[in-house]
C-alpha cells in the first residue's frame, strides 16, 4: 500500500507477447482520481487513433477507484472497464459500469487497475491473486456460458475468488455482447465482444490487501452519516414478484437499493432495474401471468451474454417489422407470430449469440440492421430505442430538457446523469398525484435545482433556460462520481426520503475523498476535476471522429415525432414556471432550440462555441495542455 484510498499499481497484461508490467498509481490519482478518469487517461495514451474495437492495439481498461473496497460506505463497490466498443456509430471509446466484489478483490490483490491489451493466441485467462499473475488456458471453457465458466474456476481455484467472465456471443463478436461476474454484475456497451476478440474468457482475482483511509475515524463518521441519509431510500420502488424475488444489495453496499435476486434450480440470479422489462411486457401479453418467460429472458441474455438493453428495443422492433410486413417468419427463421412465447426468446437469443442465420444481421445491432432492410425498418427503430448504440428508450429528452444535452454529447446512454433529472421528476410527480414514495414537493424540488444545478431555472422542465449549466454541472459531477467510484442509485444525494427538509447534501463527496486519501479538497474542487475528466473523454472522442458539434446530435424522431408517453409519466406531466403543473405530451425537441442550448453549453464548457471544439485555454486551466497539442495538430482544436 503506497498511498491512501489506493493499492498503488496499475496491472498492465500484453496478451500477444504475454508481458506482465506494473505502473504506479499515483502519477494519474490526484489530476483523474480513479475509474473512468484514469481510464480515459491510459486510453489517450496507449491506444493508437486509427486501432478499431476489434484491433490487439485496443486496450481495454478496468478500473477502480479511490472508494472502492471501503465497504462501511453504502455504494463503494463499484468498477468500470473502458475501451473502444463496436457497437455505436461512430465506434467510440465506452465504458460499463459494474458492481458486487470483483472490483474489490482486484483492488484488495494489490491493483488499482488493470489495462489488457494484444490478443492471447489461444483461448486464455488471467489469474491474479496478491502477488501471483498468471496467463493460463482456457481452451476448455470456449464456447461456455458465463455461469457455466464461473462455477467451474471458483470450484477449481476456490471460493474466495471472484470471476468475471464472457459468453458465446462476446467469443462471436456480437458487437453488443457483455461481461459478467460469478455474482451477476453485468457490463454492456459492447466490450464484452472487445473481450473476446482478444481471445480472454475470465479474469479470476483475488487478495488479501485491504485499502486503508487517511482519516479512519471521520470516514467512520460520514459513512454513518451516508447511511441514515440513505437507508430504505428505494423501499416500495419498483415491481417484484411476491413469493419469488427478494431484496439484495450488492456485495459490501449497507443501505441497498431496489436491486432484488431470485433463486432458481439452487443458482440465484438477479432481479433489477432495466434487465427485469427486457421480454416483461412481451410475456405478460403472451399471457405469462407467472413471468417464468420473463425470468428465463433475463437468465438467457446473461448466459449468451447479450445486452438487455438492446435487446429490448429490438425485440419491440422485430414485432413491429413483422406486424407490418417487413419481416417474415420464413425468412427469419424466428417465431415472430409468437413475441411473448419461451419459444421466441430461446431462438432469439440462440440465433443471435451463435451469428446463426438471420441472428448474424441482428448481431451488429439493431440501427444496423435496419439499415440493409429498408427504409420502413429504419422508421420502426423509434418505437424503442433512443441512442446511437441502439439502446433501449427511457429519460425521454423532450420531457426533461437537459437531457438532450446529455444523449448528444455522451457516446452511450449515460443512465447516471439521467437518474438526476428523471428521479426527481418522478419523486416530484408522485407527490403531485399523493401516489407513493410522495414526499418530494415543489419547494424540495426547487432546492434541489439550487443546490445541484444551478438555480430556480433548472426546475422549470418547460424551458431551455438553465438547463445547459444544469447539463454541465450534472456531468461534471458525474464524472467525477465514477472516477472515485460511486454507485449511481445511492449518490449523489440529491434528496432525503426520511428528513423534515429532504434537503441534499452535495459536499459529501468531497468530505469523503478528504477522509479516504488525507488531501484537503471541497464540492468546487472535486467538480472541477470532474470537468478535467469529461474533457479528456472528449478529446479522446474527438481524436477518433466524433465531429464535434455535428457530433453531438439526438436521433432524428426525438425532433420530429411527438412524445407519446413515458415508462414511469403516462401523462408527461413536469414543474413549469411557479410550479405549475403542465404536461409535456405531443412535446417535440426543435432543432432551432436545441442548436441554441448548444451554444449556450459550449461557451458555458469554455470552447469553441461554432465547432464544438475544446480551447486552448480551456484544456491549459485543466492542466491538459499536452491534449491541446495534439489536437491542434489534427485539426481539432476550437
Amino acid at each position: 500500500m503506497t498511498e491512501y484510498g489506493y493499492a498503488g499499481e496499475i496491472l498492465k497484461i500484453d496478451l500477444s507477447g504475454g508481458k506482465i508490467d506494473r505502473v504506479p498509481t499515483a502519477p494519474y490519482a490526484e489530476k483523474f482520481l480513479g475509474g473512468r478518469g484514469i481510464a480515459a487517461r491510459l486510453y489517450w495514451e496507449m491506444v493508437p487513433v486509427t486501432a478499431r474495437p476489434f484491433d490487439p492495439e485496443n486496450c481495454l481498461i478496468y478500473m477502480t477507484g479511490p472508494m472502492t473496497g471501503f465497504t462501511r460506505l453504502s455504494g463503494a463497490c463499484r468498477w468500470q472497464v473502458c475501451g473502444k466498443s463496436p457497437v455505436m456509430d461512430p465506434e467510440a471509446f465506452s465504458y460499463a459500469n459494474l458492481g458486487e466484489k470483483w472490483g474489490i478483490w482486484l483492488k484488495q490483490a494489490g491493483y488499482d487497475g488493470l489495462v489488457v491489451q494484444g490478443r492471447a493466441a489461444r483461448p486464455a485467462y488471467i489469474y491474479i491473486n496478491d502477488g501471483t499473475v498468471e496467463l493460463r488456458d482456457a481452451t476448455a471453457l470456449w464456447g461456455r456460458s458465463a455461469f457455466e465458466v464461473g462455477d467451474t474456476l471458483k470450484a477449481e481455484l476456490g471460493s474466495e475468488t471472484s470471476v468475471l467472465t464472457i459468453g458465446p456471443a462476446a467469443e462471436n463478436g456480437v458487437v453488443f455482447a457483455t461481461m459478467i461476474t460469478d455474482d451477476g454484475a453485468s457490463g454492456a456497451s459492447g466490450l464484452g465482444s472487445v473481450m473476446g476478440s482478444k481471445n480472454l474468457k475470465a479474469i479470476v482475482v483475488a487478495g488479501s490487501q485491504r485499502p486503508q483511509a487517511a482519516d479512519p475515524a471521520r470516514l467512520e463518521t460520514l459513512a454513518s452519516r451516508v447511511l441514515d441519509l440513505r437507508r430504505d431510500t428505494w423501499k416500495g420502488w419498483l415491481n417484484e414478484i411476491p413469493g419469488t424475488t427478494r431484496k439484495k444489495a450488492c456485495y459490501g453496499c449497507l443501505s441497498g437499493c431496489f436491486r432484488k435476486a431470485y433463486v432458481d434450480n439452487g443458482r440465484r440470479y438477479k432481479f433489477f432495474c432495466q434487465a427485469v422489462h427486457v421480454y416483461w411486457a412481451p410475456a405478460e401479453e403472451y399471457g405469462d401471468d407467472d413471468h417464468k418467460v420473463a425470468l428465463r429472458a433475463i437468465q438467457l441474455c446473461d448466459r449468451y451474454g447479450l445486452d438487455t438493453t438492446i435487446m429490448q428495443p429490438m425485440i419491440t422492433w422485430l414485432a413491429d417489422c413483422y406486424r407490418e410486413g417487413v419481416l417474415t417468419e420464413a425468412a427469419t427463421g424466428l417465431p415472430l407470430s409468437r413475441v411473448g412465447s419461451a419459444e421466441f426468446i430461446e431462438e432469439l437469443t440462440r440465433q443471435i449469440a451463435n451469428k446463426e442465420g438471420f441472428g448474424e444481421l441482428l448481431s451488429r445491432g439493431t440501427l444496423r440492421a435496419a439499415e440493409e432492410l429498408g427504409e420502413k425498418a429504419k422508421a420502426l427503430t423509434a418505437a424503442g430505442m433512443i441512442t446511437r448504440a441502439a439502446e433501449t428508450r427511457d429519460y425521454d429528452p423532450r420531457l426533461i430538457p437537459a437531457n438532450a444535452l446529455l444523449y448528444a454529447t455522451e457516446q452511450r446512454r449515460p443512465i447516471n446523469q439521467l437518474h438526476e433529472f428523471s428521479h426527481s421528476l418522478w419523486l416530484w410527480a408522485n407527490w403531485t398525484k399523493g401516489e407513493e414514495p410522495c414526499f418530494l414537493s415543489y419547494d424540495d424540488f426547487l432546492t434541489v435545482a439550487r443546490l445541484f444545478w444551478g438555480g430556480d431555472a433548472a426546475a422549470d422542465y418547460t424551458t431551455y433556460e438553465g438547463k445547459a449549466l444544469a447539463a454541465k454541472k450534472a456531468q461534471d459531477r458525474t464524472h467525477a462520481k465514477e472516477s472515485l467510484l460511486l454507485c449511481d442509485l445511492i449518490w449523489p444525494i440529491i434528496w432525503v426520503r426520511f428528513s423534515d427538509d429532504h434537503s441534499g447534501h452535495p459536499e459529501l463527496e468531497a468530505q469523503l475523498l478528504s477522509a479516504i486519501t488525507g488531501r484537503d479538497i471541497d464540492e468546487a474542487g472535486l467538480n472541477a476535476i470532474g470537468e478535467r475528466i469529461f474533457n479528456q473523454q472528449r478529446a479522446v472522442l474527438l481524436r477518433q471522429g466524433w465531429g464535434g458539434r455535428k457530433g453531438d446530435r439526438l436521433l432524428d424522431y426525438l425532433h420530429d415525432e411527438p412524445l407519446p408517453g413515458v415508462f414511469f409519466n403516462a401523462d408527461c406531466i413536469v414543474p413549469g414556471k411557479g410550479g405549475k403543473v403542465v404536461s409535456r405530451k405531443g412535446n417535440r425537441v426543435s432543432r432551432k432550440d436545441f442548436e441554441a442550448l448548444k451554444d449556450e453549453y459550449y461557451a458555458l464548457r469554455g470552447w469553441d462555441v461554432a465547432t464544438g471544439l475544446p480551447t486552448r485555454p480551456k484544456l491549459k486551466s485543466l492542466g491538459l495542455s499536452d491534449v491541446a497539442d495534439d489536437l491542434q495538430t489534427r485539426g481539432l482544436l476550437g
